[in-house]
């Protein structure tokens, strides 16, 4: 028996559940689970806890409506099975709902709501309100409009978003195991349940597996990568069986089910983690040794000294990734200068800034204050 986790206190809560859980191949919403799943969901509320829902699920709905054979491949079919598919999807969890006199709200959601500023304060000023009206909002990414480039990907990492917008104190991923595993427990007797993970460390990315299913897209990689948002938060996390009934309790009992993922005391502040995860890098900026020591270990700027190379092409303002010539990315900031203004002034020093531009808006490439280090 594991240690207890302190969860008890915790008031708001984002749960996700993956399609497979909500849904079965070829018919569309599973009545039985989305009920089992409401009435867990009621108990949370009930106790006074506010709730929000990421719900996969209507791609497979849409499918199943349109009594096609598979999932579609084309983003147009995909949209299109979508639409069909949410609105019957909402219906199940309304009716689910109502049973126990809660009220619920559809909220979707695309990259740009959560990357662009003003819309990212207007999303979560939205689902605040829903929470303070007492409705329960059923999140899921809007896959009749989003496309590649404006899609958060998976549930997985979108329900992390969610939980860092409305200021979160725990999230919880519902899947069809009962956590991580050291392997994959199907194939693998020997793999064992992790009851806690206090950082994802490289050793523990290498361990992840990722299922194959027909109507899942976020395997377990995707859970560690919402793992890292949450934890950066200062949210704990926890991954756990969406097959059992009353799980969600015992999770904020603080029993030891499912994996718990230990959040950092050293939480990032909002606007900080914004800049981390809610918007993806328009380029990307590689700096020399010297320079990620100053920004790692110092907590110092980055100055066009520091600046070996620049990929992409973005304008001041927006968010830039920074790693070594030949290392993984270990930081983002919101850049000063547009990508031709920093080949231009890369390896500069500051008092040649102006030399190489004309003008010297800053001293710095990215300022610490708009720095984040991952």
């Amino acid at each position: 028996m594991g240690a207890r986790r302190p969860l008890s206190r915790a008031r708001r809560v984002v749960v996700k559940v993956g399609s497979g859980l909500v849904t079965t191949p070829g018919e569309g919403p599973s009545g039985e689970a989305i009920a089992r799943l409401a009435g867990d969901l009621a108990a949370l509320v009930h106790e006074r806890r506010e709730v929000a829902l990421v719900s996969s699920g209507a791609i497979a709905t849409g499918v199943a409506r349109l009594g096609l054979r598979a999932r579609p491949r084309s983003i147009p079919e995909k949209q299109a099975a979508a639409a069909v598919g949410q609105s019957a999807l909402m219906w199940e969890y309304e009716q689910a709902f109502k049973k126990h006199d809660i009220r619920v709200g559809q909220v979707l959601l695309t990259a740009q709501d959560i990357s662009d500023r003003s819309r990212y304060l207007n999303a979560r000023n939205t689902l605040l309100a829903l929470l303070e009206f007492g409705v329960l909002p059923v999140v899921n990414e809007n896959d009749t409009v989003a496309v590649d480039e404006i899609k958060v990907g998976d549930n997985d990492n979108l329900a992390a978003l969610v939980a860092h917008l409305i200021d979160a104190d725990l999230l919880v991923l519902l899947t069809d195991v009962d956590g991580l595993y050291t392997g994959d427990p199907r194939r693998d007797p020997a793999a064992r349940r992790l009851e806690l993970v206090e950082a994802v460390t490289d050793e523990i990315q290498r361990m992840v597996f990722d299922a194959s299913a027909e109507v899942s897209v976020g395997g377990m990689s995707t859970k560690l990568q919402a793992a890292q948002k949450a934890s950066a938060s200062g949210i704990p996390m926890v991954i756990a069986t969406g097959r059992e009934a009353g799980v969600l309790q015992r999770v904020l009992k603080g029993d030891p089910v499912g994996t718990y993922f230990q959040p950092r005391d050293d939480r990032l502040a909002a606007r900080k983690r914004w800049i981390a995860f809610a918007v993806p890098p328009q380029g990307r900026l590689k700096v020399d040794a010297g320079a990620k020591k100053a920004l790692t270990e110092r907590g110092k700027s980055l100055l066009p000294s520091g600046l070996v190379e620049v990929e992409g092409e973005f304008r001041a303002g927006e968010v830039v990734a920074l790693t070594q010539l030949d290392g993984p990315e270990f930081a983002r900031g919101l850049v000063n200068y547009d990508a031709g203004e920093l080949r231009r002034i890369r390896g500069a020093k500051t008092a040649d800034i102006e030399r190489a531009l004309g003008y010297r808006g800053f001293d710095e490439v990215v300022h610490r204050d708009n720095l984040v280090i991952l």
